[in-house]
């Protein structure tokens, strides 16, 4: 079991880092390239999802403490933030391919990664202070 909890360890973090760390460049940019990262980021989000159920799954048992609901917390804000990207950014992003360059389309794409940003930050925030709770 070490191995397997060391493992999922280190792909949440990783995923994770990679999926926050492209969301908060792209939410700075006003979404430039995000058609070139949409792919990466999801593939990160469902790793950090996988992982993030594993270790839930192998590391809280019984009722939540203050932790448990803090942790809770940034993992719905992590999937609202999967959610926000795939529904409003995606069909966004695919008008784009199809149609060409637009600005209200552009200005969806930038409002879905500066939504998912803030949500990623709230949840980057819990998992650094659950620790602590």
């Amino acid at each position: 079991m070490q191995i397997t909890l060391i493992v999922a360890l280190v792909l949440h973090v990783l995923s994770g880092v990679f999926w926050a760390g492209t969301t908060f460049a792209l939410a700075r940019t006003g979404g430039n390239q995000a058609d070139r990262f949409f792919r990466p980021q999801m593939g990160a989000a469902a790793v950090v999802v996988v992982t993030g159920g594993l270790l839930w799954f192998l590391l809280h048992h019984g009722p939540l403490g203050m932790q448990g609901h803090i942790l809770a917390i940034g993992a719905l804000c992590a999937l609202l933030a999967v959610g926000v990207q795939g529904m409003m950014g995606a069909p966004a992003l695919r008008k784009l391919t199809a149609m060409g360059d637009s600005d209200e389309l552009r200005h969806r794409v930038a409002r879905s990664q500066r939504i998912a940003a803030a949500l990623l930050a709230i949840t980057v925030t819990c998992m650094a202070a659950a620790r602590y709770a």
